[in-house]
């Protein structure tokens, strides 16, 4: 039953575009070109030479499309997770932009089932998708994580925090018109079911990084309540961008769009290890520590705290409190030995003895008191 919800559910998340906006065929030089998929003419990312296409193969059998865009300037790698219903081709334009306004290298790459990727497309093949591009970036790149910005738009949100909760040394997030899951876009739920797809309200707590969260307040597909919500459980969140009007699929065009995402990725560059260490501080709100010179220690070292308590109220020779870690806390009367009795102390006087309280442990009552005078007054008359 829960299968069955899960491959309705994504048949509602993924709209490849039929037919594919590009082909891959391979240059009399051995490397990947694209092609348009209309006509066999060259596009105009052939002649792209900081362009490089990639052919990934993933655990579960699919060989996936990449493009890698380099940047000479680039001291930070994005790796980008388009949305639902797009493809490498209709997205070359907005990479390089994107590489050139912020300086960084960027790795784009199609899921399985969309362009020229094999295999179809699910939740469980993204997220091997994804997984076999940051393993690429790893070993073909020298990309290490520090240096390493995930991105990831509409239900690329998915597979982008499925890799940052594994990875803890991660540089940065940022999620674009994301979901919190794939049944409360389509039901609005208010519970997490197993046959839900992309869970990101669950997995949004595990990431260690800034996350920037940029949404629309007009988007009809994706409510603005999900983007408001991955911001507020994200434990290192980053200032956010709501776009007063925009949309789902129009973000890219206000001006505040890539404005803050340069101020995000400078941002980034500029932090090192101790910065970001007091800014998780900050956001923990951790208490100082007290200072020990300062504090009341015993003569015998074991505790740094003295507790006053009350003096035993029949027998003023009763010692003072002693330390709470190292003996009896309650203070034993000189007379008899053993700890007064507080509720007996409190109870009215013996009519007999016309005592206020007794030190026995044993008088809890008027009886005691009364047995121990009637002795007293035995022996006297005898």
């Amino acid at each position: 039953m829960g299968c069955m919800f899960s491959q309705l559910a994504a048949k509602f998340a993924f709209f490849p575009p039929s037919p594919p906006t590009y082909q891959i065929k391979k240059g009399d030089n051995g490397k990947l070109t694209v092609v348009s998929s209309s006509s066999s003419t060259p596009t105009p990312v052939a002649d792209d030479t900081s362009l490089d296409v990639l052919l990934i193969d993933t655990k579960r059998g699919n060989k996936i499309v990449a493009f890698y865009l380099k940047n000479p300037c680039a001291r930070l790698t994005v790796l980008y997770s388009h949305g639902n219903a797009a493809d490498l081709g209709q997205l070359y334009d907005l990479f390089v932009q994107l590489k050139v306004n912020l300086r960084v290298n960027l790795m784009g790459y199609d899921y399985s089932g969309y362009g020229a990727s094999t295999g179809k497309p699910s939740e469980s093949n993204t997220y091997a998708d994804i997984e076999a591009v940051y393993q690429c970036l790893q070993t073909q790149y020298g990309i290490s994580q520090e240096d390493l910005i995930l991105y990831g738009q509409s239900v690329g949100s998915g597979p982008t925090l499925h890799l940052a909760a594994k990875l803890p040394r991660l540089r940065g997030v940022v999620l674009h018109s994301g979901i919190l899951s794939g049944l409360r876009v389509l039901c609005h739920v208010k519970f997490t079911f197993c046959f839900d797809i992309y869970q990101n309200i669950n997995k949004i707590r595990k990431v260690k990084c800034p996350v920037l969260v940029i949404h629309g307040t007009e988007d009809e597909v994706v409510n603005w309540l999900h983007g408001n919500g991955l911001w507020k459980m994200a434990r290192e969140p980053y200032e956010p961008l709501w776009i007063k009007g925009g949309g789902h699929c129009n973000l890219e065009l206000y001006p505040d769009y890539i404005r803050h995402l340069c101020k995000f990725i400078y941002e980034m560059e500029n932090m090192t290890t101790e910065i970001r260490l007091k800014r998780i501080r900050q956001s923990l709100r951790l208490p100082t520590r007290p200072n020990t010179t300062t504090s009341s220690v015993t003569s015998n070292g074991c505790c740094k705290i003295q507790l006053c308590q009350p003096k035993c109220p029949r027998c003023p020779k009763c010692p003072k409190p002693r330390c709470t870690n190292c003996c009896c806390w309650w203070p034993k009367c000189s007379c008899c030995w053993r700890p007064s009795c507080l509720n007996c102390c409190r109870k009215p006087k013996c009519p007999k003895c016309l005592l206020g309280s007794c030190c026995c442990i044993k008088c809890s009552q008027w009886r005691c008191c009364v047995d121990s005078h009637n002795e007293l007054n035995g022996k006297q008359e005898g």
